[in-house]
């Protein structure tokens, strides 16, 4: 490398809250496929959402092997969780938590359903978001959520808003490819860890 050549540096994924409604107790069906829990018939209700990306260090370095877990609310907006007093309907067919494991490229795919805001206190709607919490190695985990670009309800979130660096938040919304569901939704965003 020369002295002039510039080492390219990728600012961190932002961290969030981690949120109330993470599993107390993690389910025995949590592949990379939210959309079908083993033992019940059928598909969970709503659009199908397939997540991927790629995990990476600030050098850009694919982190293979990084673990990632996920959980989110159904698209009723409802967590699988008994502190959420939300009345909305659950949806049996909602797996709910998931988790994966980075390739040698640092490529990660996960398959839900498009999560609905859904009310966390009086006066506050939070938009629909996917939590993430990612681990690679020795290095710390990092939790944080995944936002969808184009929501009214980001810009006035009190946890999406106020973060530096949000709109590192938002995945790239992309049509389905060859063997998705026609009406499915592809979301692409690459999760950087510092």
């Amino acid at each position: 490398m020369t002295a002039t050549a510039k080492t390219r540096i990728l600012l961190p994924t932002p961290e969030q809250a981690q949120g109330p409604f993470y599993p107390p107790s993690k389910p025995a069906d949590q592949d990379n496929d939210l959309t079908v829990v083993k033992g019940i018939k059928g598909r969970a209700k709503g659009q199908v959402l397939y997540v991927t990306g790629r995990v990476l260090d600030t050098s850009g370095k694919p982190l293979a092997g990084a673990r990632l877990e996920i959980w989110q609310a159904n698209a009723a907006g409802r967590y699988i969780h008994p502190d959420d007093t939300n009345p909305a309907l659950l949806d049996p067919a909602f797996q709910g938590y998931g988790t994966c494991t980075a390739d040698a490229k640092g490529n990660y795919r996960l398959k839900t359903v498009k999560p609905a805001a859904y009310p966390a206190m009086s006066g506050w709607t939070r938009p629909p978001h996917v939590h993430f919490m990612i681990g690679a190695g020795k290095r710390r985990e990092l939790t944080t959520q995944m936002y969808f670009p184009g929501e009214p309800l980001n810009e006035k979130d009190r946890l999406y808003g106020p973060t530096p660096g949000h709109e590192r938040l938002l995945a790239k919304l992309l049509p389905p490819t060859q063997g998705m569901e026609p009406n499915a939704l592809m979301a692409e965003w690459d999760i950087v860890l510092g």
